[in-house]
């Protein structure tokens, strides 16, 4: 399947990208074209569009709380991983504003930019950022089964 979002990715733009090739289909083909040839590409391409205005995976609000694309991927895949749904958590945290973020959001938010500034392209992105992706849904995993947990220490 084709699917088509807006170029110079960053946190769901990556985070869709990575559960859609996780979770939903087995042999995705991404898209990254400019934010005003989103729509008009999935058209053309017989393309999904995601993480743009007009398109049905994209930010909604729902009980007053603010969700992002990545959610929406979620709930129209109807994915019950537990520790997916945890992990979205997070990725909504470094890409919306969400008050009472998880501590690991500003890591993620943080890496994002990291990695669009080194990345030649938005596929050399998702290249560079999946394996970060599946280690950050490792470490929810492995947090959720008492393994892994963040620790602070003070100097």
């Amino acid at each position: 399947m084709k699917w088509v979002t807006r170029e110079k990715a960053k946190v769901d733009r990556i985070a869709c990208p990575w559960v859609i090739s996780r979770f939903v289909d087995k042999d995705p083909v991404f898209l990254f074209v400019p934010k005003e040839k989103v729509l008009e590409t999935a058209k053309k391409e017989n393309a999904i569009a995601f993480d743009t205005p007009g398109a049905e995976l994209f930010h909604y609000e729902e009980n007053g709380k603010e969700y992002v694309s990545f959610d929406a991927v979620i709930k129209k895949y109807n994915l019950k991983d537990a520790a997916l749904l945890e992990f979205a958590r997070i990725v909504r945290g470094a890409d919306a504003n969400m008050p009472d973020a998880p501590p690991e959001s500003a890591g993620l938010e943080a890496a994002a930019l990291g990695f669009r500034e080194i990345a030649e392209d938005d596929h050399e992105n998702m290249k560079l950022q999946f394996p970060f992706y599946d280690a950050m849904y490792a470490y929810v995993k492995g947090k959720m089964e008492g393994k892994a947990k963040l620790e602070h220490t003070k100097k």
